[in-house]
């Protein structure tokens, strides 16, 4: 039975605030993947990316991403971790892992500054390419999508707790 919940989407999608409620709700601990990063690497996100480029930076959150070891935890990996396969299998082996779907019009209302995120945009790429360019991977890697759309972040952690504790529910009668 995979016993944690991965949360993935675009920055801004709330991962880290639905990944903390949904956490207290589930009685499960919480892992802020890019946290996990920063404390490996002893570096902020930014400066990782000023030092190592895009790509350098990719291969250290995949790394990292791949070695995560939880039980009954809500894992938030940062927005590009859909670009480390290594990563997403891992995720899908010891998880559920959920889609948090927001349109682009919220992602760029809630972003702000993309630097000062640290998000990891390639030169010259607007932030509808990206989105344009990541979707596709969220929906493919998703075995559960939560449409954000006109809802509070509450109402998305109550819709995937119940969710979640249908599945817990069906693997412990499948057994």
């Amino acid at each position: 039975m995979k016993n944690n919940v991965t949360l993935i989407g675009m920055p801004s999608a709330g991962k880290s605030t639905v990944g903390v409620l949904l956490a207290k709700r589930l009685g499960y601990s919480f892992i802020d993947v890019d946290l996990l990063i920063q404390e490996q690497e002893g570096k902020r996100l930014r400066e990782i990316i000023e030092e190592q480029g895009l790509d350098g930076f990719l291969d250290v959150e995949n790394r990292v991403n791949a070695g995560v070891e939880a039980e009954q935890a809500v894992i938030a990996p940062g927005g590009s971790v859909i670009y480390g396969p290594k990563a997403m299998e891992h995720l899908h082996e010891i998880s559920t892992v959920v889609y948090l779907k927001l349109s682009y019009e919220d992602v760029k209302q809630r972003l702000g500054d993309l630097k000062d995120r640290g998000v990891a945009l390639k030169d010259g790429m607007t932030l509808l390419d990206l989105y344009n360019e990541r979707v596709p991977l969220y929906e493919k890697y998703a075995d559960v999508t939560i449409d954000e759309t006109g809802k509070t972040l509450g109402a998305c952690v109550d819709e995937l707790r119940k969710i979640m504790e249908q599945r817990m529910e069906d693997s412990e009668l499948s057994r």
